[in-house]
């Protein structure tokens, strides 16, 4: 009979798997759903925003060459892992040694053996994924080795095309460093696996047993890992001819005879080390492998490092200068081919100091262009005048230009009313005012580089919203810029009401009055989002919910971001580095940012490299600019590339512009779609492209050394120079409280015809001093930047490089030395020291260097603004123009004026400022503040308006009369300060005079208190 099956207990369950739960269910969908989202929002967004560019082959390009390393490389470094910790497990001795060692790595083995999987399977894939995303930033390497594009040079020693060293010797480098790295990991991990599991044993009576499969599975790692060591021994010998020495870079002498035959010496023995490791594999005697990693360890200090060492100190150092003399030259041959430098032409240049009247009539061209308005010091003067709201600006500092005026070239000054975010107003905070109506700037604002208006003033050639000048009629509208804002959302049919604001006609803000306009945006210049999905993603990417909720979104919306044109450069051309300075430019009816474009490596055999943060760095460098997507190191440049930006639509274009640079070669093979050729470039393009600023400061940096093209003056260093610091800008204080160096000055963009030349071009500048010594004039380099106007073709002379070279026996004043004069000199002293009273400050401006007259003039522009502790507006304005060549010294209000008085009263030559007569420029103050600092004792100007004063009469004794001019000239001031907040340009003109009036009367007064009744003479330099 059965026996009845027992009942379960009422509150027992079934055993089984538990059931999850719909709850849980549905939270993990949903996490699910997010993550895709959050990805989505990056990654489809990134899509869309590429493809509106139209450089979607650039983007997918990136991605599968990222895509494929990634996995590649994770695989590649996982599996040899796994398969490590996989054989030490399945081919573990089935009966372990049984040693006291061994009973207490039972113990370990079994609180492991639960963990054994998870570390199996889950080990690889990590450090996988790590080795896939560390193989997938060098996805540039493998498209440039893929791609690779002769030089036409090779190099010294081995006499490979420079392309080896380029494209294809850096992929190598890297895969056996790759390879090296994963085999070592692997290693370890299979000596982990089989000490655990048994394969490997060590105990006090038995010593180091290892079993046949173990020795197997390690000899066979061992093997690869030293093939892949003596491999590296090999290339390393390539990579000798980038060494880094104390005096140049590239293959010393010590290199080439002692490094070189022995890495291929160590590559020898490598092999030999590895046929070792092969014979353990059927031998079963640990000294066998022992003995291979002895003699590799050996080798390697013997002949790796011993022996350079013996060959460099008894050698090479008794008798260095003539032994590395040819490895100096090749060093020396390569840096200047690699920066482009072979072409520069020399000019010895005896510069004359004596002034003679007429010495600068052959250089009126270059005169009547020299630049006054200095664009690092203007811009608040363009924001008072020109921002016409109080959240559109310009950028810190302007750009300087050329356009043709009047059928002639005309250096400029310009800058972008760009929207500025960070100036709105409590009235502009909301989300619809910030992201819907406030979307755009308006036009530009450029003034002539060599004038000024009687206020000192910029005189304007293009101003006004809209604007009215030069420019004539081009799209305005600036929705792409430096300082956009993050987003907008612009765009909607076109029978709905305009949202954007344009600007307001009849008024400069709100509370003047006048009519708003409204605008529609009608361009193309971003993703749509009149759908929910894209809505949705964008909502995810900002953080902000509005772009899904707020009614104001339609079909025909799009979103406009990413809108700063080094960024849109940066993105579609992941290849480039990119200058740090970007400008505007009016052509063909619309304004674009031009951002010039390089190729660079750090790889060109025997080529001195430039550390191009430190290089680019200058006296008025953005800091936050000079990060623009570029390399840290490069020993080879070209501006292989002009980019421009459009600022109405965001638009790039990328064209070619260095057609032989091998480097763009090759990524013109990679993007074929994404490179314009350089005949699309328009006419009116063309004129206003320019020299790039960092790939010169580079030059002038290797040119400062590499002047020096012989060997064994290169050796004794005796010649070398440097960029000199910029005597306007005062040096750093240090945390320490000590003083910091100065630093360089920055190379000038001017109009200007060079002693060589035959007519005035637009060239890029700068000067050298002694690398130590004297602040005296050692090398003048300029480059023509002038591209001319000819569609698709620049200028035969574009890039011509011109270095004017001094005789030590003949000195100049280097830029330190004349500020210092400047500032010494007791007239200057004088009328800057009265400048400053009433609660204002001077403003030294760039100090400009001109190779003119036979000699070396050097103008200055001084500024005057009221100090911030004044509490007034602060607004320079142009108040003197200081003159130096040879030991002459003149200062006047007008560079004209100024010129006059260093050449015996006639230059010769007539400068751009030279229509302010004194009857426009301020009253008297050209005698003021001239020479010796002594005044005609003319007629006091008549008062300009009623209940305006004219001068006071000469009457009361000096001291009195000094006084009263100081009084005078704090109320001007004030008054100006005052006219200035308000808007009353009329008062402020008026107070301008009074100033300069009072200016007059006050050093007339301290003269006369001095005892000086001499007549106005240019001074002596030196201090007097």
């Amino acid at each position: 009979m059965p026996r009845p099956r027992p009942r379960p207990a009422p509150d027992a369950r079934p055993s089984g798997p538990r059931r999850i739960s719909p709850l849980a269910i549905t939270a993990g969908v949903i996490a699910l759903l997010v993550i895709l989202l959050v990805i989505a929002s990056e990654v489809w967004t990134k899509f869309l925003w590429t493809d509106q560019l139209e450089f979607t082959d650039v983007l997918l390009t990136r991605w599968g060459t990222q895509a494929a390393l990634f996995f590649g490389g994770a695989v590649l470094f996982a599996i040899p892992l796994f398969l490590s910790l996989r054989l030490a497990y399945t081919k573990r001795p089935v009966y372990p040694p049984v040693t006291r060692e061994q009973e207490a790595l039972e113990q370990f083995r079994s609180a492991v053996d639960p963990l054994r999987r998870g570390l199996t399977y889950g080990a690889p894939v990590v450090i996988g994924a790590f080795g896939g995303l560390a193989l997938s930033r060098r996805w540039q390497d493998v498209q440039l080795f893929l791609h690779p594009q002769d030089f036409g040079q090779t190099d010294p020693v081995f006499g490979n095309d420079i392309s080896f060293y380029v494209f294809t010797l850096p992929l190598i480098d890297m895969l056996i460093s790759f390879g090296q790295f994963v085999l070592l990991v692997a290693i370890v991990g299979a000596l982990v696996g089989h000490f655990i599991y048994g394969g490997v044993s060590w105990g006090q009576e038995s010593g180091l047993e290892v079993t046949r499969a173990a020795r197997r599975h390690l000899g066979i790692l061992a093997t690869v890992y030293v093939l892949l060591l003596g491999a590296g021994h090999w290339f390393q010998r390539y990579d000798l001819l980038t060494a880094v020495h104390s005096r140049f870079e590239g293959a010393s002498y010590a290199d080439v005879k002692a490094i070189l035959p022995a890495q291929t010496i160590l590559a020898i023995a490598s092999i030999a080390v590895a046929a070792l490791f092969v014979v353990w594999i059927f031998r079963s005697d640990w000294r066998i492998p022992a003995i291979g990693a002895g003699l590799m360890i050996l080798s390697t200090l013997v002949v790796g490092n011993l022996y350079p060492w013996a060959i460099q100190q008894f050698q090479v150092q008794p008798n260095e200068r003539a032994l590395e003399q040819p490895y100096i030259q090749n060093n020396i041959d390569a840096t200047r081919t690699a920066f482009n430098l072979d072409g520069v032409n020399e000019v010895p240049y005896t510069a004359s100091t004596d002034v003679e009247p007429g010495a600068l009539r052959s250089d009126a061209s270059t005169t009547a262009q020299i630049r006054l308005m200095d664009p690092h010091i203007i811009s608040p003067t363009f924001e008072q005048r020109e921002a016409n709201r109080r959240y559109w600006g310009f950028e810190d500092v302007l750009n300087v230009d050329r356009y043709e005026i009047d059928g002639e070239l005309q250096d400029t000054v310009i800058g972008v009313r760009e929207l500025r975010p960070d100036k709105f107003g409590l009235a502009q905070r909301s989300w619809v005012d910030q992201h819907i109506i406030y979307t755009h700037g308006y036009g530009t604002a450029a003034a002539y580089g060599n004038r000024r208006n009687a206020d000192g003033e910029p005189s304007f050639l293009q101003s006004g919203v809209p604007g009215q000048g030069a420019f004539g009629d081009y799209q305005e509208r600036v929705y792409f810029g430096q300082h956009s804002p993050d987003y907008s959302i612009v765009g909607a049919p076109e029978s709905s009401e305009p949202e954007e604001f344009d600007y307001q006609r009849g008024g400069t803000d709100e509370e003047e009055g006048g009519d708003q306009v409204y605008n529609t945006y009608q361009g193309d210049g971003g993703p749509s989002v009149g759908g929910f999905m894209n809505q949705l993603l964008y909502a995810i990417k900002f953080r902000d919910p509005n772009i899904v909720i707020s009614n104001y979104l339609n079909e025909d919306s799009q979103i406009l971001y990413d809108r700063d044109p080094q960024q849109r450069v940066r993105e579609v051309a992941p290849f480039l580095s990119l200058d740090s300075q970007m400008y505007p430019a009016v052509v063909d009816d619309q304004l674009v940012w031009v951002v010039d474009g390089y190729t660079s490596t750090s790889e060109y055999p025997y080529a001195q490299s430039v550390n191009l943060d430190q290089t680019v760095d200058d006296s008025q460098t953005d800091p936050n600019a000079t990060a623009a997507n570029r390399e840290r190191s490069a020993n080879y440049m070209r501006n292989s590339v002009k980019a421009t930006v459009n600022a109405f639509d965001g638009s790039v274009t990328l064209y070619t512009w260095d057609t032989e640079d091998p480097i763009l070669k090759s990524w013109a093979e990679v993007f074929p779609d994404a490179l314009q050729p350089a005949s699309d470039i328009s006419g009116e393009l063309m004129s206003h492209l320019r020299y790039p600023a960092d790939l010169f400061k580079a030059q002038r940096e290797i040119l400062s050394t590499y002047h020096v093209t012989e060997a064994d003056d290169f050796f004794t260093q005796q010649d070398f120079w440097q960029v000199p610091p910029d005597p306007t800008v005062p040096a750093p204080t240090n945390p320490d409280g000590t003083t910091g160096d100065q630093a360089p000055q920055p190379p000038m963009y001017l109009t200007m015809q060079m002693p060589s030349d035959e007519s005035p071009r637009f060239m890029l500048s700068s000067s050298f001093i002694p690398s130590e010594g004297q602040n005296v004039l050692t090398g003048y380099l300029a480059v023509d930047s002038e591209t001319g106007d000819q569609s698709g073709n620049p200028a035969d002379t574009f890039g011509d490089m011109t270095l004017l070279v001094l005789p030590a026996s003949n000195p100049v004043n280097g830029p330190g030395q004349v500020q210092a004069t400047f500032n010494a000199e007791p007239n200057v002293s004088k009328a800057l020291n009265l400048l400053k009273s009433g609660n204002s400050e001077v403003l030294n401006g760039n100090l400009l260097t001109l190779p003119v007259g036979g000699g070396l003039l050097y103008v200055q522009p001084v500024y005057l603004q009221s100090s911030a502790s004044g509490g007034g507006t602060q607004y320079p304005l142009l108040q003197l123009v200081l003159v130096s060549f040879g030991e002459k010294i003149g200062f006047a209000p007008t560079l004209d004026e100024a010129l006059d008085l260093v050449f015996g009263g006639d230059s010769g030559a007539t400068a751009g400022d030279a229509e302010i007569t004194d009857t426009d420029a301020p009253s008297g103050t050209a005698d003021a503040v001239t020479g010796e600092g002594s005044v005609d004792e003319g007629e006091d100007a008549p008062a300009e308006d009623e209940g305006q004063s004219s001068a006071p009469p000469a009457d009361g004794t000096a001291e009195e009369r000094l006084e009263t001019a100081l009084t005078d000239m704090d109320a001007a001031v004030s008054d100006a300060e005052t006219a200035m907040a308000d808007g009353d340009w009329a008062a402020y003109g008026d107070a301008q005079k009074r100033l300069s009036d009072a200016l007059n009367r006050a050093i007339a007064a301290n003269e006369e208190l001095e005892g000086s009744g001499t007549p106005a003479q240019p001074s002596d330099g030196g201090g007097g």
